[in-house]
């Protein structure tokens, strides 16, 4: 059988990704989805839902630096950025970013969020979480619907005109799922990065300026 970790090690992108400072090469789907829509522009509180292994807090913490210089005028003044990651498994620490070790779907992660942010409405969420998956297409499809209708229920952190990025399986229940979002996102996009393997059926939703 082959060996899938020697494997992943000796991609070209995972590769690059260890060359530039980043965990995985899931960094450059950021990257890829920031250049298309610009979903980190103003963003200084950032909630990253399923962050191991840190690639994405990574990529935040970067734009959220940047953006206080760059967003620092007469208009919008920022003097601080507050970023928060979690996840079920452990995640290496990154200095500057809150990480915690939870199930987002409980409960009790709400309180984290309320006693991190302090009150404090959110300009973006991301989310790459994604289910264990089963080898069962369709099961495994309805799953992480699921999970990302419990991703949309942080969006009550979310500020009006705030931005949110889910990672979503292809399948039957995507146009539905679409369709939703669109009652809470002015704009809805949909990408499948660059990065993101061609025999994947992982595609990411952009919801743009919250209402």
């Amino acid at each position: 059988m082959p060996n899938y970790p020697e494997e992943h090690k000796n991609n070209a992108q995972y590769q690059q990704a260890k060359r530039q400072g980043y965990r995985a090469r899931s960094a450059f789907k950021l990257f890829d989805i920031q250049k298309r829509y610009n979903i980190f522009k103003r963003a200084f509180f950032i909630l990253d839902l399923g962050s191991a292994p840190g690639s994405w807090l990574q990529v935040a913490k970067k734009f959220a630096v940047e953006n206080l210089d760059k967003y620092h005028d007469q208009y919008y003044k920022r003097d601080r950025f507050k970023i928060l990651g979690v996840d079920i498994k452990k995640v290496s620490p990154i200095d500057g970013v809150k990480i915690v070790r939870m199930d987002f779907t409980k409960e009790e992660f709400q309180k984290e969020i309320h006693l991190y942010f302090q009150g404090e409405l959110l300009d973006l969420i991301l989310s790459d979480a994604s289910i264990r998956k089963s080898g069962n297409k369709f099961s495994d499809q309805a799953k992480q619907f699921n999970l990302c209708y419990r991703i949309l229920e942080y969006t009550k952190f979310l500020k009006k005109n705030g931005n949110i990025v889910i990672k979503v399986f292809q399948g039957a229940d995507y146009d539905t799922f679409y369709q939703f979002m669109k009652k809470k996102f002015i704009v809805i996009k949909s990408l499948k990065p660059r990065s993101t393997k061609k025999k994947s059926n992982e595609i990411y939703i952009i919801g743009i300026k919250r209402r």
